[in-house]
C-alpha cells in the first residue's frame, strides 16, 4: 500500500468562516493579534490549512509568510487535519533508541499514511512527536491522549484492530 501525506481536502463550511471573519475583525486592530487568532482558528477548523492562514493574513493585514511562520514554529499549530483516532509516536532518545522507528514503520504499513497524514476515510490521522515524558515505558505511542507503552510491532496490529472495528 503506498503511503500518502494529506489526503483529505479542506473543507471549510460557511460556518466556520464566519466565525473566523468575525473573529479576525474583532482583534484587528490589536497589538499581537496573530497568535491568540492562530489558536482560536485552530479551534474552529481543527487544523491551520493554508487556506485559512490566507484569510488570517489578508484580514489582519500581514504577509503570508508571516503567517505560515508562526503556524510552522509552534508545535501547538497542526497543518494537517486530524482523524477521529490521531495517533502520535514518540521519536524521543529513549523511545528511539528502544526501537519506536519500527512501531511506526509497521503504523504507516497498516494505515498506509506516513507522519502528518491521514487516512482517506479521516478515521485515523498519524504525528511523529519528541519526549511525551513517559521514557520508562518507551517505546510510547498515544492515541488521542491514551499512552501505549513498552510497544513491539506486533503491538500495533492489536491497538489498531481495535480501533478499526469501532464503527461510531
Amino acid at each position: 500500500m503506498a503511503k500518502k501525506k494529506t489526503v483529505v481536502p479542506f473543507r471549510g463550511t460557511a460556518e466556520q468562516e464566519a466565525k473566523l471573519r468575525e473573529l479576525i475583525a474583532a482583534h484587528k486592530d490589536m497589538r499581537g493579534a496573530l497568535m491568540p487568532v492562530l489558536q482560536q482558528a485552530q479551534d474552529i477548523y481543527g487544523y491551520l490549512p493554508i487556506e485559512v492562514q490566507k484569510i488570517i493574513a489578508e484580514g489582519l493585514g500581514v504577509p503570508l509568510e508571516q503567517v505560515y511562520g508562526v503556524v510552522t514554529f509552534y508545535a501547538q499549530f497542526s497543518l494537517n487535519p486530524k482523524g477521529k483516532y490521531s495517533i502520535a509516536v514518540c521519536m524521543g532518545t529513549a523511545c528511539y533508541v528502544k526501537g519506536a522507528a519500527a512501531v511506526l514503520e509497521r503504523i504507516e504499513q497498516k494505515l498506509g499514511v506516513e507522519p502528518g497524514g491521514v487516512t482517506p476515510d479521516g478515521k485515523f490521522s498519524l504525528e511523529e512527536t519528541r519526549c511525551l515524558g513517559c521514557c520508562a515505558l518507551a517505546p510510547v505511542m498515544t492515541v488521542n491522549g491514551e499512552v501505549y507503552g513498552r510497544l513491539v510491532p506486533d503491538d500495533v496490529d492489536r491497538i489498531l484492530d481495535n480501533l478499526k472495528d469501532d464503527n461510531d
